[in-house]
């Protein structure tokens, strides 16, 4: 008989759980803020994303980016809580490429609280 090629079950139910998971995020919107973008604006367009898609990422590279994704959260609370929407953040560690150099950012997931 011939030899046949086992794949282990978990194996394959893994890979097919990671592919899934990368699938899910490549369909959020993603926002890159930088130290220098405007809280305010940042705020106003997660807003305007999460009402539309029910979720939006942020990534941010650095300190000075990372401090304005929190203050534009903040704001952007705000902005939707005349609404009865209250925003959730789930935060994560993310690995990016930059002008050809790998760099770790924060991935920011901002979704309503259900």
């Amino acid at each position: 008989m011939g030899s046949a090629v086992q794949t282990p079950i978990v194996s394959l139910a893994l890979s097919t759980r990671a592919m899934y998971s990368q699938w899910k995020e490549e369909l959020v919107e993603t926002l890159k803020v930088s130290a220098r973008s405007n809280p305010k604006s940042v705020a106003g367009a997660m807003a305007v994303v999460v009402e539309r898609d029910g979720k939006v990422a942020i990534q941010a590279v650095g300190a000075g980016a990372v401090n304005q994704v929190v203050k534009a959260i903040a704001i952007a609370r705000g902005f939707v809580a005349p609404r009865g929407i209250d925003l959730i953040v789930q935060i994560s560690f993310c690995n990016l490429e930059i002008d050809g150099a790998d760099r770790t950012g924060m991935r920011f997931l901002v979704t309503p609280r259900e």
